[in-house]
């Protein structure tokens, strides 16, 4: 599938995105005056409990409040398990997912994406560790979750960068979560671990002087705002929002706040897993 890069806002269609947007939403969310959003809140800093005060925050949290609030209407949020989120669309419990959710092509059978954020499998060891890059990593032992897409990245990434070149593959271990893996790094159970880009500041922040990241991303992504298929008022009242949220630099601060600026877009884009 062929991503679409959303049309360039005119300045003078961003001044009035505020006061329009509301207008381009379904008549059932405009009647009802809010949005019903879905989250798994365990992802930090994308979703996650605050430990003090056991609140939603994180960064798509702030997200979807800033886009509810600019197209004129409140978003209510309910917590799900992971693997219930795509069906919170299709029975209609959810308007949209906002969870720290990757858009893969996969998906696009039952929904939309509107992409928000730009995410890749980051290597990561010790600060200690010998590894000076990421082919120091051939022939040894790489844990990620096995939840994620992250088991069969690492392999690929072997066979691309270790096995065709004559060196041993990377042992993938998988892990029961990021969390997981991290605590069998530091127990010297494996030599590297793996995560998405967009949690490594929050991660590094909780352990300073811990780890540290071999090399940039490998592989490249969007994590995007779910709608169900079919329901093109809502995404592209999303995407328009959302373009206004970046032209004002709004986004931007937001994204900064969590330290992920790197992993900023320029523009929303529709449906972008590559194929």
């Amino acid at each position: 599938m062929n991503r679409t890069r959303l049309a360039a806002l005119s300045l003078a269609a961003l001044s009035c995105i505020g006061g329009a947007a509301s207008a381009e939403l379904p008549q059932a969310i405009q009647q009802a005056g809010a949005l019903q959003a879905s989250v798994n809140a365990i992802y930090p800093p994308m979703e996650y409990k605050d430990p003090a005060s056991g609140q939603l925050t994180g960064l798509d949290v702030d997200l979807g409040e800033a886009l509810a609030k600019r197209l004129g209407v409140k978003i209510v949020w309910s917590e799900s398990a992971f693997e219930q989120l795509m069906p919170s669309l299709q029975t209609g419990r959810a308007d949209l997912i906002i969870s720290g959710l990757t858009d893969r092509v996969s998906r696009h059978e039952a929904a939309d994406f509107v992409d928000y954020l730009k995410t890749g499998a980051q290597f990561y060891v010790l600060a200690g560790s010998p590894a000076k890059a990421e082919s120091d990593l051939c022939g040894k032992r790489a844990g990620t979750s096995r939840s994620t897409s992250f088991p069969a990245e690492i392999a690929a990434w072997s066979k691309t960068h270790c096995e065709s070149a004559g060196k041993p593959a990377i042992e993938v271990v998988n892990a029961e979560s990021t969390v997981d893996a991290r605590s069998q790094l530091r127990q010297g159970r494996i030599d590297a671990a793996v995560q998405g880009s967009e949690t490594i500041p929050y991660a590094f922040a909780n352990e300073p002087n811990t780890y540290r990241v071999l090399g940039a991303p490998f592989t490249t992504g969007y994590q995007g705002i779910a709608v169900k298929k079919g329901e093109t008022a809502l995404r592209d009242a999303l995407a328009d929002a959302l373009g206004g949220l970046i032209a004002d630099g709004s986004y931007r601060a937001t994204l900064t706040k969590y330290n992920l600026q790197d992993n900023a877009m320029a523009e929303p884009i529709i449906n972008g897993a590559m194929p």
